[in-house]
């Protein structure tokens, strides 16, 4: 057994306080330390330690820590830390009422009115905090310690309503109270209603302001108020002792307290535990406000008593604390959801732990954020020691107020969500709850109020509580950000992942399932039910040849002046694949074919199918080096291609072919249909792709695939038979396929393009409606640019479907406006990588303002399988992000000669019994919605991370292309010399807005407007740094966006902050405030005030010199919205030319606080 001293030490290094009091030992210890192990030796030895602190005249507060009540002399005392931060979010006026802390009380019984209003306001004489209000001497925020009042108690009367009409009546005079703010400058922190039901039945609303209350205070209170209400009605006196120290007390000695050593000690230990702590990022269904809101919802929680008794069970033999054993499952379902594996959360600690303290009315309460890394897969059981060391290690920590650490840490900050962490989690006691007070004549309970509405301060708030052998409780959450069905089924996972858990705590945390198999099934199975029948006997030119039966004399192609029909083309490819043939293309040949856009393009594409073989198409516009590599890599055996690029084309060892001056070799070859040994199982053709390595890898696709993706097209098209469709992708682009043998599949008539007319939007247009064209396959750049044209056309073409795919469709104004232009024209956006070609479709249909702006994937086509799988390839939940990986008949073989890589991305599908079946890692990031379609997030291989906030820039530019001045945006992280990230916006910018055609108006002007647009609906971090405008987005030969082309961005002009001196009056007295406030010696007027150390108790100090300086109400908000000097400079001047021009605004200014002229 350990010594006594030895004991005492390891308590004391848990912050567990002894003493002892009446002969009795007196204990207290942060929620969650006191094990079933400690509290069993602390009863077998207590005597024995009663005895040792009695000989040694000890106490847990020696008397120098002792807090001491000040002098009255006038001088107001500080704000405590905690006060601080709540007095500072309401002078941004940004907290509303999310800081009313409502106590209700039911009361059945005999109530004597005025003995309660006097209990109450004898309860507000004795705790100061109660009548203190706030105000600032000299940008310093001090408590202003009011005379005893007394406080009204207003009385309401439903007595005479019917049930029906009192509950409805109750329910919105509560949430009138509740959605009451207090202003702090002269309201006390305290209101009170009582409502009468019937003449025995009140409902009592007392109303504190968090900056005077905590969830301790709630229970102080009503115990407190039981005493007094009990000997007013006695007519005896107030039978409490006298405070020994009031909460200014308390404020002045934290502040003197926290420092020198003890500070430090303390800052040391979080600076080195949070140093580089990443935000967590939650899934949300909506994106972040701009600034945080505090509009929340709950969601019960409910763990029943069996799994609740397997709970404690695993934490007494962890020797660990129930708060230790539900936290660690949490923090494994948080990083589940976010993919993360360093998880931070908060938890409120009720921060009593002074005897002289426990029983004042104040705010307290501090924030601890519990930190675990979850890395390497632990078990849960090693989950569960690093929570238990976490959170041992932050209780010795916990005297540094969290409002201290943040300013101390300079966590990035953004108005849109908390520093440090976004979740709280919280176990509190079962007696916290109940009422543990009564009144004479009355019975008391807690008053559970219907609506579900409430407010919430953080993203997520996640409450437990013991409830006999159950524990119950509630998920508070923001619904700005999530749904309730997100909520509840967040709820549920936790639950399952719980019981598992504690069944098989050494099981690797990632394969605890999160999911009940019913939801496994709906994922795995029923949204991958595709199987479909489809010609898996035939190639690809026999479906061709079958519609040339149906439609020989239907048109089959048009390019310019030239048409074939369905006999000709047939009979031309038929005699170019003979040709072939003798040439000994056979199966598996690989013929290489480069070409310029013409009729002898898509006949010898498929006479090279005919003849069995495939096709690798070789763009004439790719650099000769990149033309050599593929020709060389992919061994071709035979190259067809024309005369004019007889220079362009690389030195090998091919047999060339001039499709446009040999067809004398071939023009003698029968024209009937020819037989090959090809089948399903063999290429189509290879499609050369980007590779990370630096050179292009070939895509090696099946016949059996593709004939797959005609027939799915063939049932899924809405145009008729005989429809014209337009061929606009380069053959090496694999939609081209898509395109040309869809159509002709279809019976349609295919019309091609020239190359001229397909990069100039306003003529391809033009070309569509002259050609009556009804179906158009186009990225979605390309798409964008055509819709940006639209209105400059009096009619447009008949479409009846567009189909998009390549890259995120984003539904933006003027692609919005196209659409309801065609109102008999369907929207489709199709999603698949060369590996597999289209997997997926999501077709927007029904009143397109109500069209996502980023419309999802869709759903697997006929025959394709999609799985949203975890790091460990387990399936994820909907609305949990993963990585997208397909499966089914679309695959393509493989790399062509890339062995390795091949079997790196294409993996046996562990969902099937067979390993011959195979699963592609497409590398997508993307998430399962409620209804079973699937969201694009991004690429987990450049997922952008600014500031250590992970963005996804293809929200930002559906905001930008909201702006009627932006025609085209993309959104890229750069780095700067530093090694910095930033984002930077490229623009192109509309020429026929008003602004954007008027000479007056600088391009600087118009990036400003459209920095401001998006500081009105983004977040702070998601706003791009630097903006480049570009008269047109490079695009790659396929119609794709090239990023690799767009220009670097010049980062001392758009990006960094250069030093440039103050010019003008305003600008000079600013910089100096700043130099001044910051410490530092110059400030330009560029300088970001929070990249220069400013924090908002600083913003405090500026504003209130601000205010001084020139003699103008200066609202705080403003600071972190323009937080340069130039920016405040014209803030400033607007407001002193307004209030000279015009004295109205004067006197606004002169008598509203937090309101700015402008």
């Amino acid at each position: 057994m350990k010594t006594l001293e030895k004991f005492l030490d390891e308590l004391a290094n848990q912050d567990v306080k002894l003493w002892v009091e009446e002969e009795r030992l007196r204990c207290n210890a942060p929620e969650g330390v006191l094990t079933s192990d400690i509290r069993m030796q602390l009863s077998d030895r207590k005597q024995e330690i009663i005895n040792f602190l009695q000989q040694v005249n000890l106490k847990t507060d020696s008397k120098q820590n002792q807090i001491q009540s000040i002098e009255r002399n006038g001088n107001p005392p500080p704000l405590s830390y905690a006060q601080q931060r709540l007095w500072f979010l309401e002078k941004m006026a940004l907290s509303s009422n999310a800081y009313n802390m409502p106590l209700t009380l039911h009361l059945v019984g005999k109530l004597d009115y005025l003995a309660l209003e006097k209990s109450i306001n004898q309860i507000i004489t004795r705790h100061e905090t109660l009548r203190t209000t706030f105000s600032e001497i000299n940008g310093t925020p001090v408590q202003i310690i009011k005379p005893p009042f007394e406080l009204q108690l207003p009385k309401t009367d439903l007595s005479g309503l019917t049930p029906s009409e009192a509950t409805t009546k109750l329910q919105q005079l509560l949430q009138q109270e509740n959605e009451l703010s207090f202003n702090l400058e002269v309201d006390p922190p305290i209101r009170a209603q009582l409502i009468k039901l019937e003449t025995t039945e009140h409902i009592l609303q007392i109303t504190l302001h968090h900056i005077a209350s905590d969830g301790w205070s709630l229970t102080v209170l009503p115990k407190e108020l039981s005493a007094i209400y009990t000997a007013t009605l006695e007519d005896k006196p107030s039978p409490l002792p006298s405070l020994p120290i009031q909460y200014a007390d308390f404020a002045v000695w934290q502040k003197n307290y926290l420092q020198g050593e003890t500070l430090e000690t303390q800052l040391n230990y979080w600076k080195q535990k949070l140093q580089n702590l990443p935000q967590l990022q939650l899934p949300t269904d909506h994106p972040r406000p701009p600034v945080q809101t505090f509009n929340g919802a709950g969601i019960p929680i409910n763990i029943p008593a069996a799994l609740t008794s397997k709970v404690k069970q695993l934490t007494q033999k962890q020797g660990t604390t129930l708060f230790m054993t539900l936290l660690a499952a949490f923090k494994v379902l948080l990083s589940r959801y976010s993919g993360q594996e360093s998880i931070a959360v908060g938890s409120p600690i009720a921060n009593r732990n002074r005897s002289e303290i426990e029983g004042l009315i104040g705010f307290f309460v501090n924030s601890l954020v519990m930190y675990t890394d979850l890395g390497g897969d632990p078990s849960f059981t090693e989950v569960l020691n690093r929570v238990k060391q976490t959170a041992l290690e932050a209780y010795g920590h916990q005297d540094i107020p969290f409002e201290k650490l943040v300013e101390e840490l300079q966590p990035e900050r953004s108005l849109s969500q908390n520093p440090l962490f976004q979740v709280m989690f919280a176990v509190q006691q079962e007696e916290i709850l109940k009422p543990s007070f009564n009144l004479p004549n009355l019975e008391v309970s807690w008053y559970e109020e219907l609506e579900v509405e409430m407010t919430v301060r953080m993203d997520m708030e996640f409450h437990l509580w013991p409830a006999g052998e159950e524990i119950k409780g509630l998920c508070a959450y923001n619904r700005d950000l999530f749904e309730a069905e997100t909520i509840s089924r967040m709820v549920s996972h936790y639950q399952n992942l719980l019981s598992v858990a504690v069944e098989t705590p050494e099981k690797p945390i990632s394969q605890l399932p999160l999911m009940t198999e019913l939801e496994r099934d709906q994922i795995l199975l029923e949204w991958n039910n595709t199987k479909t029948d489809y010609p898996k006997d035939k190639c690809i030119h026999q479906l061709f040849e079958e519609q040339v039966q149906k439609t020989p004399d239907a048109l089959a192609v048009v390019f310019e002046q030239q048409k074939l029909t369905y006999s000709q083309l047939n009979s031309k490819a038929n005699q170019l694949a003979r040709y072939l043939q003798k040439l000994g293309v056979a199966p598996e040949t690989l013929v290489g074919i480069c070409v310029e856009r013409s009729v002898e393009m898509v006949v010898g594409l498929l006479a090279i199918l005919k003849a069995g073989g495939a096709y690798v198409p070789l763009d004439p516009s790719y650099p000769s080096e990149r033309l050599a590599y593929m020709v060389s890599d992919a061994q071709v055996s035979v190259l067809l291609s024309q005369e004019s690029f007889f220079t362009l084309l690389p030195e090998h060892q091919a047999q060339i072919v001039y499709l446009d001056s040999n067809e004398n070799l071939w023009s003698d070859c029968a024209q009937g249909n020819l037989s090959s040994e090809v089948k399903p199982s063999n290429l189509g053709y290879v499609i050369y792709t980007s590779g990370s390595t630096g050179k292009p890898k070939g895509v090696a696709m099946n016949q059996g695939a593709l004939v797959n993706l005609l027939h799915w097209q063939h049932e899924e098209t809405i145009v008729a038979q005989e429809a014209k469709t337009l061929q606009f992708a380069p053959i090496s682009f694999d939609v081209s396929f898509q395109e040309i043998f869809s159509t002709w599949c279809d019976g349609g008539t295919l019309v091609l393009v020239s190359s001229e007319l397909r990069r100039d939007p306003l003529a391809l247009m033009e070309f569509l409606t002259h050609n009556q064209i009804e179906r158009l396959f186009l990225p979605f750049v390309a798409l964008q640019q055509l819709a940006s044209v639209a209105s400059q056309c009096q009619n447009l073409p008949q479409l009846r479907e567009v189909i998009t795919a390549g890259e995120q469709l984003q539904v933006t104004p003027d692609l919005l406006e196209m659409m309801k232009r065609l109102p008999n024209c369907r929207l489709q956006n199709q999603y698949g990588p060369s590996e597999s070609h289209v997997v997926s479709a999501y077709t927007l249909q029904g009143d397109a303002d109500n069209w996502p702006k980023l419309p999802p994937i869709g759903r697997p086509i006929a025959n394709a399988q999609l799985y949203v799988l975890s790091r460990e390839q387990q399936p994820v939940p909907v609305g949990v992000p993963g990585e997208l990986y397909i499966g089914g008949v679309c695959l393509a073989n493989g790399y062509l000669r890339r062995r390795e890589l091949t079997t790196e991305k294409f993996i046996p599908n562990p969902f099937e019994n067979s390993r011959a079946t195979k699963l592609y890692k497409t590398g997508d990031l993307c998430r399962y919605l409620a209804d079973g379609n699937i969201e694009i997030l991004g690429r987990l291989d450049h997922q952008v991370k600014v500031r250590g906030y992970r963005i996804e820039t293809g929200e930002i530019e559906a905001s930008l292309t909201q702006h009627p001045i932006v025609k085209e945006t993309v959104v890229v992280a750069t780095e700067d010399n530093l090694g910095n990230k930033r984002l930077v916006a490229y623009l192109v910018l509309e020429t026929k807005t008003p602004a954007s055609s008027n000479p007056k108006v600088s391009e600087i002007e118009q990036i400003d407007t459209v920095k401001q647009y998006l500081k009105e609906r983004l977040p702070e971090y998601m706003i791009p740094s630097g903006f480049v405008v570009l008269s047109q987005l490079p695009l790659t030969p396929s119609g794709k966006l090239d990023r690799k082309a767009l220009p670097v961005p010049d980062v001392a002009s758009s990006v960094s902050t250069e030093y440039v001196a103050p010019e003008t009056e305003t600008q000079k007295v600013l910089a100096e405030i700043w130099a001044q406030v910051l410490g530092i010696e110059k400030v330009g007027i560029h300088d970001n005030f929070f990249d220069l150390g400013g924090h908002s108790l600083l913003a405090t100090q500026v504003v209130s010199r601000i205010r001084q300086a020139f003699d103008i109400e200066f609202p705080l908000k403003k600071i972190f919205e323009s937080s340069t000097v130039e920016s405040i400079s014209k803030y400033i001047d607007a407001c002193i030319w307004a209030a000279k021009t015009h004295p109205i605004f004067q006197d606004n200014t002169s008598n509203k606080r937090n309101q700015g002229v402008l």
